[in-house]
């Protein structure tokens, strides 16, 4: 039954491609899926990223001479491997649930007949929409949920591009040792965690890394992203005062935690984000100008003038009236572009040849808008070339601070706040 569904599902798919079902003549199309958090306390995290896939899709229909140069499909006309069919883009509401996810995953599939479907930001969220595709065999592309396992469930459809929790650890690991080095303070950390499958999974990642190497977490504090009052979590925080906290939040509860720490008057020698909600631009605008020192995780730093991130970065700016990428939103139009190329690579909008040529996709760090050393992924599905800056807070916006051949600014200790 469910080998009997995959074909229905290609030979829909396969028809949304040649135009059929619509008006004679019309202009051919594949439909790409996405699902995020429209609505919810990830809502402006997720209308960023939906902003960011309208843009890449402007960009391979229509084109763009700067990006021409070195991404083959910015040339525009659609995708020249399907002889110029467009690209659309259908974008579902998942509300910050999973059981929203899940159902709109299925519509997407099964209504829209969508080729591919990319989602979906919260990882409790994608373990759920994930496995609907898995049962339709539609390719899944997972741009930033970093939960540790959603690799490791033997899926054949499912693929992420970013790097995950095991990264970061390391990462993180390394960043401190090194400051403790320098004579910086790193002998008590505090893990605050969202416990959902991404603070719950990623943070026992981290306890994990950071006993290996030698650094002491003395406090785990759990608490639910929809908190309306954090202020007992942050007094448990005053009262212990470790060296280093990193928080694991999304955007709602990091904000919340921002303005409660700066009511209660502390904050820690080494404030951590673990990116989410932290690197929402609705963070930044609100909470920018009181978290000066705040490091966070990050694939994105726009670089120098001319590069495709710098490019995409300015063509960001106007779409949304201002704000440039950030980290999610650069994540988002990085698992795009793969996707698109894949989909160019197959020349067919068959869900089988998609994944196929999801599995062969190959590109370089020069093509890239994440900060990544490329995109080649793994048996599992993980892109084993993704990579991670740490940033800091620097007048209201995020700059690079290490590793030190990829930074553009010096990092300033300890965390200054308000």
């Amino acid at each position: 039954m469910i080998k009997a569904m995959r074909r229905t599902v290609a030979a829909f798919a396969a028809l949304a491609l040649l135009g059929l079902g619509g008006t004679a003549g019309a202009q051919q199309v594949v439909k790409i899926g996405a699902v995020y958090p429209l609505s919810g306390n990830s809502a402006s995290t997720g209308n960023y990223a939906k902003m960011a896939f309208e843009m890449g899709a402007d960009i391979i229909n229509n084109g763009n001479a700067e990006l021409a140069k070195v991404m083959p499909l910015a040339k525009g006309g659609g995708l020249p491997g399907l002889k110029g069919a467009k690209i659309q883009m259908v974008i579902a509401d998942n509300q910050g649930t999973p059981a929203a996810g899940q159902n709109q995953t299925l519509r997407l599939i099964t209504e829209e007949k969508v080729a591919a479907v990319i989602c979906c930001y919260q990882s409790g969220i994608t373990l759920t929409a994930s496995a609907v595709a898995e049962r339709y065999g539609i390719p899944f592309l997972n741009a930033e949920s970093v939960a540790a396992n959603l690799t490791e469930r033997g899926f054949k459809w499912f693929f992420r591009t970013t790097p995950v929790a095991a990264d970061f650890a390391k990462a993180y690991s390394t960043f401190l040792n090194e400051q403790k080095a320098a004579g910086r303070k790193v002998d008590s950390i505090a893990i605050v965690h969202e416990n959902t499958e991404y603070g719950n999974s990623v943070s026992s990642v981290l306890a994990d890394a950071f006993g290996k190497a030698g650094l002491p977490v003395t406090q785990k504090i759990a608490y639910s992203a929809n908190s309306t009052d954090v202020q007992p979590q942050v007094l448990q925080l005053k009262e212990k005062n470790p060296d280093v906290v990193i928080f694991i939040s999304y955007t709602s509860d990091a904000i919340l935690y921002a303005k409660t720490m700066k009511e209660l008057n502390w904050k820690p020698a080494i404030l951590i984000a673990d990116d989410g909600g932290f690197n929402d631009p609705a963070f930044v605008k609100a909470m920018g100008s009181v978290t000066e020192g705040l490091i966070s995780r990050s694939v994105f730093a726009a670089g120098k003038p001319g590069s495709v991130a710098a490019i995409l970065d300015e063509l960001y700016k106007k779409k949304t009236g201002g704000d440039g990428l950030d980290d999610v939103s650069a994540r988002v139009l990085q698992s795009f572009f793969v996707m698109a190329e894949a989909i160019n690579n197959a020349g067919s909008a068959d869900p089988a040849k998609i994944r196929d040529a999801l599995r062969a996709v190959e590109m370089k760090p020069e093509q890239l808008v994440a900060g990544y050393d490329g995109v080649k992924f793994d048996d599992k599905g993980q892109n084993v070339q993704a990579s991670t800056l740490i940033t800091q807070m620097r007048n209201g916006n995020y700059v690079s601070v290490w590793p030190k051949s990829r930074a553009t600014h010096e990092l300033i200790l300890p965390y200054k706040g308000w």
